[in-house]
């Protein structure tokens, strides 16, 4: 469940005049290279998972646009818990992450951010999405995503992940409960519609390719961590059978999403298509075992997330 490593970049000179004493301006290049370490511990392109998901979701809950206020508190609230989950995962992880290439300069590898400050961190977030979302938006909202926190760190993180290829399987319920958030935000904590646990459902199997895929590419640096990633304990015949079998499972829970809940074409014909074309990718990656052809798949795999999900929203509208 880790996303990209990021380097810090080094901080561009000030433009303009410079100051009558070389050293004035290093206090203020080193608060800005400190706030930019803190912002990228808690890993924000990953945060863009919540957008894709947990937006498009609240419409459908509404039957159209929620108000725009609900919206953005509930992507505030929903962005302070998972910024909360990966400042606590990048805390945690620190050890192996060093051994990693990818995940070598991330600030908690590099010492920019302390172990201190990343706990800090992650619990001052998390203790604020707690609150943001039961105060301005519902309380099952705020206990979901702060039991996602939970969920992540102690299942995910210190649980599974380094003993067990399955960890991307069960930790991914964690990733998922952004739309259940999202629902109970627009709904007053009412999950009983089948629709969320339908597109919960889409997520929970789509992530387990998607994860094996990038996990192909980097097999060498979760070898070097010894982090048995299904590559890794398995190696890439055995991970490519996996995501071709997973494959046909996010087919089968589309499908069932087109059949029972989200009937018509706005959803049908983009959601099974694209699984289909996802289906001829994971096929080839199969046949080639090749880390171009898993590199195929897992890019396709991000619009094929964020095409579906638009598509249920878009239904929702008509």
């Amino acid at each position: 469940m880790d996303g990209q490593g990021t380097a810090v970049a080094p901080e561009p000179a000030p433009e303009g005049p410079g100051p009558l004493h070389p050293g004035d301006a290093r206090p203020l290049g080193g608060r800005r290279a400190t706030l930019r370490a803190y912002v990228l511990v808690t890993k924000p392109r990953i945060i863009e998972l919540l957008l894709v998901t947990t937006v498009p979701t609240m419409v459908v809950a509404a039957g159209g646009w929620p108000s725009t206020w609900l919206v953005v508190a509930t992507v505030i609230g929903g962005t302070l818990s998972a910024a909360s989950a990966n400042t606590l995962n990048n805390l945690i992880d620190r050890d192996v992450d060093r051994l990693m290439s990818r995940t070598a300069s991330r600030p908690t590898v590099s010492g920019a951010v302390s172990p201190r400050g990343a706990l800090t961190l992650g619990l001052v977030l998390g203790l604020a999405g707690f609150a943001w979302l039961w105060l301005l938006v519902d309380p099952v909202a705020s206990l979901l995503a702060t039991g996602a926190i939970l969920f992540y760190v102690f299942v995910y993180t210190l649980g599974m992940k380094r003993r067990t290829p399955q960890a991307v399987t069960i930790g991914g319920i964690a990733g998922c409960v952004p739309v259940l958030t999202g629902w109970a935000a627009v709904t007053g904590g009412d999950l009983a519609d089948p629709r969320p646990w339908l597109l919960f459902a889409i997520l929970l199997w789509w992530q387990p390719p998607h994860f094996w895929a990038l996990a192909m590419r980097f097999r060498e640096d979760y070898a070097r961590a010894d982090l048995p990633m299904l590559p890794v304990a398995y190696g890439n015949d055995e991970a490519t059978r996996q995501i071709l079998l997973h494959s046909y499972l996010l087919l089968a829970v589309v499908v069932l999403a087109a059949a029972g809940a989200f009937t018509g074409a706005a959803f049908v014909v983009p959601a099974v298509g694209l699984t289909a074309w996802w289906l001829v990718l994971a096929h080839r990656l199969r046949r080639h075992r090749t880390v171009a052809e898993a590199q195929a798949l897992f890019g396709f795999s991000t619009v094929h997330l964020t095409l579906v999900f638009l598509a249920a929203a878009v239904e929702a509208v008509l």
